[in-house]
């Protein structure tokens, strides 16, 4: 497989070859749905938690005559049926929503989506990233010069200059290859491999 070499104005210069291994897989929807899937729920933390009607703060005094108001009997406004009452099955902090993913599956599932990514021409290389300074506007104007206005940079390396210049820019990501995740893969709508990143990413996928 062979990728597109970006130049500093975003213009495709050469062609890189890639390990057909990780950029050249079939697209398997089902998988990468799963995978994706997965990475979400166990992202969830799992704290929420709601009140039963013996838990939630209220009075015991009885909100109004048993008979003669037309309304249905009510006893306290703890009822579930009642707004501000208790849940009657209500979440609890200690709900497990991990799924089980086994690496087998992981890798192929983000071979897969880097594959289809290349396919669809939202794959790239680049030569290497970095600023001289740890300042937003260095590196909005580098991406900016590329035309890349949402982008996930994938380097071999990430400096302290790097890391800074681009945690402020919403629509950009700058990762090592082993923090790379399925979401930000498919969320993004370029993503930007360095030459060394290329290597570190067999390794680990293929």
């Amino acid at each position: 497989m062979q990728l597109e070499l970006l130049n500093d104005q975003g213009q495709a210069t050469a062609r890189v070859d890639a390990p057909d291994t990780v950029f050249a897989r079939d697209y398997n929807e089902a998988l990468v749905h799963q995978v994706v899937v997965a990475y979400q729920a166990n992202a969830r933390q799992g704290t929420r938690a709601q009140l039963t009607r013996g838990e939630v703060k209220h009075s015991t005094k009885k909100p109004f005559r048993q008979k003669g108001t037309g309304r249905a009997r009510a006893g306290m406004t703890s009822s579930p049926l009642w707004r501000g009452g208790g849940r009657i099955f209500p979440n609890r902090p200690d709900e497990n929503f991990s799924h089980k993913i086994n690496k087998k599956m992981y890798r192929a599932g983000m071979a897969s989506i880097l594959s289809q990514l290349a396919r669809a021409g939202r794959l790239a290389v680049v030569d290497g990233i970095g600023v001289e300074a740890p300042k937003t506007r260095l590196l909005a104007a580098k991406l900016k010069a590329m035309g890349l206005d949402s982008v996930m940079v994938i380097a071999e390396h990430v400096d302290d200059n790097l890391a800074l210049a681009s945690r402020n820019l919403a629509n950009v990501l700058v990762v090592e290859p082993r923090y790379a995740d399925p979401l930000s893969l498919v969320h993004y709508k370029k993503v930007l491999l360095t030459k060394g990143a290329i290597g570190q990413l067999e390794e680990m996928l293929a």
